[in-house]
């Protein structure tokens, strides 16, 4: 697990100014799925993103649904609505990019800023995480984590960032597009969850559904959190 972002030592992340645009965390996979429905989804939620005009940061790939969501919003917002971040180690993804050697400035302009927007490489998995949660956190009101279809990485992501909320870490909205029924699994799992006792009632809507891209603009705008999260303390020395 990535260390947490920073907290008040009340446990509550940093408020946020009203004027700022809303950041959204998109946790989403680098392939394009066997179905169209998944490309379209995220160019889908690239609209609604602009239409808000709201910032995106992500993984910072420039494939797969990845890709097709930043490419589309950067077309639609300009590059200072983007901003992708990405591990060395993974830029060997990056149009067959060989990470080793390379400066970070040469990297960098590996990524087309007119196309994908800014990016930044950091050194490992943790930074990263830690680096979308803190942008998260700092943005203005309707900020909050997405998931759009993906693999192990964006599960693993989602499932960090429920945990932080739960926990008090955060007090940011965690939404599931699903799109084609893809996430049904994950939210019977919640279900079976709360029912064998393993999760609180209190606790079950922390992560919430969205079944369009208007809809997960909307749901994050309406978050509101579970009254079962934990009030603990973090950031006190």
């Amino acid at each position: 697990m990535a260390a947490p972002p920073t907290t008040q030592p009340n446990g509550t992340s940093t408020p946020t100014s009203t004027n700022k645009p809303a950041v959204i965390c998109v946790f989403c996979g680098a392939s394009p799925g066997t179905s169209p429905a998944h490309l379209a989804a995220a160019r889908l939620l690239a609209q609604a993103l602009h239409a808000s005009n709201a910032h995106l940061v992500y993984g910072g790939g420039t494939v797969g649904l990845m890709g097709e969501l930043a490419k589309t919003l950067v077309s639609l917002s300009g590059p200072q609505a983007v901003h992708g971040i990405i591990p060395r180690a993974l830029m060997r993804f990056e149009r067959n990019t060989d990470p080793n050697g390379e400066s970070i400035e040469a990297l960098e302009k590996v990524i087309d800023e007119s196309k994908f927007g800014r990016t930044t490489i950091v050194p490992d998995m943790h930074t990263r995480k830690h680096m979308m949660a803190q942008e998260v956190i700092s943005g203005g009101e309707g900020s909050g984590f997405v998931a759009l279809s993906g693999g192990y990485g964006t599960l693993e992501e989602l499932m960090e960032v429920v945990t932080w909320n739960q926990l008090g870490i955060h007090e940011r909205g965690v939404v599931v597009f699903n799109v084609e029924g893809y996430w049904d699994g994950l939210l019977e799992w919640v279900r079976k969850a709360v029912e064998t006792g393993f999760v609180g009632e209190g606790n079950k809507g922390i992560m919430v559904e969205a079944r369009t891209a208007d809809e997960v603009v909307e749901r994050l705008k309406g978050y509101r959190n579970a009254e079962g999260r934990f009030k603990l303390k973090w950031g006190e020395k």
